[in-house]
This record gives C-alpha cells, structure tokens and sequence, in this order.
C-alpha cells in the first residue's frame, strides 16, 4: 500500500497520528466529565474529532490509504498514551479509517471538494456506529434514542471531521508548509488554469 508513497508523506501521515492520537485522549476525557452531566448521548455530538485525522491525511496526501492509515495509527497512539478501552481501540481506528477510505474510494481518489470530505466523515459515523451497535449494545436501548445518536454522530462527523478537516488542512496550506504534498499541487494547477 505504501510502495508509490515518498518518505515525507509518510512523515507527516505519522506526525498527524501522532498529534491527534494526544487530541483523541484528551477528548475522552471531555467526553466522559460531558457524560456524567447528559448522559452517554454526550459523545454522540463530539464523535467527528475521533475521525477527524482520517480526513486530513487524505486531503492532504491524496492517495488511497491514507485515511484507513492515519486513523489506526491515531488510534494505536493513543491506546499506547493508556486509553483504557485497549487494543480493542485499534480495531475501531481501522473501522473508522474505513468509512473515510470508503467516501473517497468511491470518487475514484479523484475528487476531494468539501462534499468529499463532509461524506468521509459520515461514513466514518456510519460505519463507526454500526460497530458501536453490535459492541455496545445499542439494540437494548430505546429506538428513538438510537435514531438520535445515530443523527448526532454523523452530523458530527460531517461538520467536525468533514468541514473541520477541510478547515484546518486549508490553513496549513496557506502557511506554505505543505508545499511539494498533492493538496499544494492541484491548488496550484487549479490556480494557474
């Protein structure tokens, strides 16, 4: 999978795992001081931080894996910093990366517009929530409570991993610290047409 990657995609797909593996634990620690105030719906709404790497990675680097990548990584990192769900955290990182990878698959790798990224991440919520529904057991709860999470969470992942990673790629762009990465390339050729 990395065989036509260059080193310094791969260096910055690590830097970001790395970053954001801190960013993940961190918001579980959110998530849980939210949860004793609303109850268990209160990750629902934050979930699009959780798959937000996977956005980042591939809008950036551009080339298939990219979002599967960052986000195990992500999750491996912070199950190393001792996050206590365990290596069980990785296997969510690669469902996660999936439903990104999955969005952008779909294009062809082709396509990378703000409606991309938006449906990276619900389907990072999608299928992050179809495995949360079998692990969790969400079939024990009230259906329109589930409707509810389910709604939250892919919003989530729309507004906070679609349009917050699109957000915060297009800002690293605009410092010149991206140069020589696909993102720096097509904005230039979109420029130059």
């Amino acid at each position: 999978m990395l065989k036509n990657w260059k080193l310094k995609e791969i260096v910055l797909m690590s830097l970001f795992a790395i970053v954001f593996g801190i960013v993940y634990l961190v918001f579980v620690h959110v998530g849980n001081i939210w949860a004793g105030l609303i109850g268990p719906i209160a990750y629902e709404w934050m979930f699009g931080i959780w798959f937000i790497v996977s956005i980042i990675c591939m809008y950036i680097i551009r080339k298939p894996g990219a979002a599967l990548m960052s986000e195990t990584m992500a999750a491996a990192i912070e199950v190393l910093l001792g996050n206590a769900m365990g290596p069980r955290l990785i296997l969510s990182g690669v469902i996660q990366g999936l439903g990104a990878e999955a969005a952008f698959a779909v294009t062809g790798y082709k396509h990378f517009n703000l409606a991309v990224l938006m449906l990276a991440g619900a389907g990072s919520a999608v299928f992050s929530f179809v495995y949360g529904f079998f692990v969790s057991g969400y079939a024990a709860l009230d259906p329109t409570f589930v409707a509810w999470m389910f709604t939250l969470r892919v919003l989530s992942g729309m507004i906070i991993a679609g349009i917050g990673g699109k957000y915060l790629s297009d800002a690293l762009l605009a410092t010149g610290s991206l140069r020589g990465y696909a993102i720096a390339r097509i904005e230039k050729s979109d420029a130059n047409a």
